[in-house]
């Protein structure tokens, strides 16, 4: 599969946040060419403002590998990690971040550019516009 295609289905995953009144992002950890999780944002279902769509799949990922590190794993996510979900990004060693739309307001570059682990490979705007559009319908539609 290619990084399209892993972007797409972070954006089926943002979708379903949306359907369930979450904010829209998804996120994808595949390793080895095998997606070993799929997440969403649960911050609403939950009550709990700490899972975001990137530390659900971390967790899932982790725990779907028996361990803690995600060498060897790229994480696919519609939207920019929070410097939140960007701490959780460089403690587990993800080796490869793909991210659609910038998050200019609370995306991790703005506020804490190092975050990430020295190793950690960064791609960005993949299906950005695909991203940004379902994040500006959900907060239109909240107004």
């Amino acid at each position: 599969m290619t990084d399209i295609q892993y972007m797409q289905m972070a954006l089926r995953e943002a979708q379903n946040a949306f359907d369930e009144g979450e904010v829209p992002v998804g996120a994808i950890v595949v390793c080895q060419g095998r997606v070993i999780a799929r997440a969403h944002n649960l911050t609403e279902t939950l009550n709990d403002v700490t899972a975001h769509a990137e530390m659900q799949a971390i967790t899932a990922a982790a725990n779907s590998l028996g361990g803690k590190y995600l060498t060897d794993c790229t994480l696919y996510v519609t939207v920019e990690p929070c410097v939140m979900c960007a701490g959780a990004i460089a403690w587990a060693q993800v080796s490869r971040v793909v991210f659609g739309a910038a998050d200019d307001k609370r995306g991790y570059r703005r506020y804490a550019p190092d975050a990430l682990h020295p190793k950690t490979v960064v791609e960005h705007g993949l299906l950005a516009d695909e991203a940004a559009e379902l994040m500006k319908t959900f907060f239109k539609q909240k107004r």
